[in-house]
C-alpha cells in the first residue's frame, strides 16, 4: 500500500531542498498531486505477478488448430528504478502458443500495463509480462520485445535523445524457433 501522506511529506522536503517555497501558489497542493500521481503510476508495486495473472487471467478454450497469438505495440510507459526517471515511448510485442486455452487480448494489454506501473529495469519488465502471461494463459511459450525511450539516458548525463533500449524474452519454443521470433522482431514495432 502507497502512503501518500509520507509521500506529499518528503516532497514538500524536496521542494525545500531545491530551493522552492512549497507555500507559493503554483506548488501549495503539488505533494498532494505527486502523491496521486505516484498511487496511480506504481499501482503494480504492490502485487506480485502471480496475483496480475489472476487478475487477468481469463481465459476460453482454444480452437484445435490455434497457432500463435501474437499482439503488437502494446503502448506503457514505466520508471527507472536508478534515477526515478520515466521510461516512456515504450512499445511491447507478446506472443504466445495456446496450450488449450487463449486468453482475452484486452487482458494481455491489461498485463503489460500492470506489470509496468513498478519501479524496475526494461529487462524485467519483459521478463514480468512473460512469466505472468505464462501463467494466465497457461503456456510455457511467450515471447516479449520491448522497445523503449529513457529519459536518464535521454534528460540526463549522456543527454542521447535518439537512444533506444530493446529487449527481448523468450521462454519455451520462443528461445529457439526462429520463425516464432519473427512473430516479435523489434524492428516491426
Amino acid at each position: 500500500m502507497i502512503d501518500k501522506a509520507a509521500i506529499e511529506e518528503h516532497i514538500r522536503g524536496i521542494l525545500v531542498a531545491l530551493g522552492e517555497d512549497p507555500d507559493r501558489e503554483g506548488l501549495r497542493e503539488t505533494p498532494d498531486r505527486v502523491a496521486r500521481m505516484y498511487e496511480e503510476v506504481f499501482a503494480g508495486i504492490g502485487l506480485t505477478n502471480h496475483q496480475i495473472a489472476e487478475m487477468f487471467g481469463k481465459t476460453f478454450t482454444a480452437p484445435e488448430d490455434s497457432s500463435a497469438v501474437v499482439v503488437r505495440d502494446i503502448g506503457v510507459f514505466s520508471y527507472c528504478e536508478h534515477h526515478m526517471a520515466l521510461m516512456y515511448d515504450m512499445h511491447v510485442n507478446v506472443a504466445y502458443l495456446p496450450h488449450g486455452r487463449v486468453i482475452g487480448l484486452s487482458k494481455i494489454a491489461r498485463i503489460c500495463d500492470m506489470a509496468a506501473r513498478r519501479l524496475q529495469i526494461q529487462e524485467r519488465l519483459g521478463a514480468d509480462i512473460a512469466e505472468i502471461l505464462m501463467e494466465a494463459a497457461g503456456t510455457p511459450d511467450v515471447g516479449v520485445v520491448i522497445s523503449g525511450v529513457h529519459s536518464c539516458m535521454t534528460a540526463r548525463g549522456i543527454k542521447n535523445a535518439t537512444a533506444r533500449t530493446v529487449t527481448q524474452t523468450l521462454r519455451g519454443a520462443f528461445r529457439e524457433d526462429r520463425a516464432l521470433q519473427e512473430l516479435i522482431r523489434e524492428d516491426r514495432l
